[in-house]
């Protein structure tokens, strides 16, 4: 055989071969790759996409919690003016509590002063009629000794 005749039947095989790769081999394998390089490019956008979407969760979940901390510290401003107005509230009940009951105390010991003054002359009276008696060494009658008590005590205040 001859070169030229197998380099001839080598050019008609390759074309022949080129020409049902590129009718029916080649577009599926194409077609297979525009779809993979299209999934690839929408799972590309899809991870960006997702990307932004927790960017602006981070930041939605930042301003709440920027939210949350002002809130709360209102809420602690409010529980510590609320405190100090129940402290101030009871200190002044305990202040009032306090003076009635120095108040009460003092009426009653007065009240008791007073009671002890009026056992006193009731007893200087006694003993003042009883030395009277002694002294004079007779009986005083009942109605001239409620007279001379009451002067007594009359005179004694």
């Amino acid at each position: 055989m001859n070169i030229n005749a197998t380099l001839l039947v080598q050019i008609v095989v390759f074309a022949a071969l080129w020409w049902f790769t590129a009718r029916f081999v080649w577009p599926p394998i194409t077609t297979a790759l525009d779809e993979r390089s299209k999934k690839i490019s929408d799972g590309l956008a899809a991870a960006d996409k997702a990307k932004a979407d927790l960017q602006a969760a981070e930041m939605r979940v930042d301003a709440e919690l920027k939210k949350a901390r002002a809130s709360a510290t209102e809420v602690r401003a409010g529980a510590e003016k609320q405190a100090s107005g129940l402290l101030e509230e009871a200190r002044s009940e305990a202040a009032r509590i306090v003076a009635a009951a120095k108040k009460a105390a003092e009426e009653e010991a007065d009240l008791a002063a007073q009671r002890a003054k009026e056992q006193l002359r009731d007893q200087v009276a006694q003993l003042a009629v009883a030395g009277a008696e002694r002294i004079l060494r007779r009986e005083i009658d009942a109605g001239r000794h409620a007279d001379l008590l009451s002067n007594l005590k009359n005179e004694l205040r």
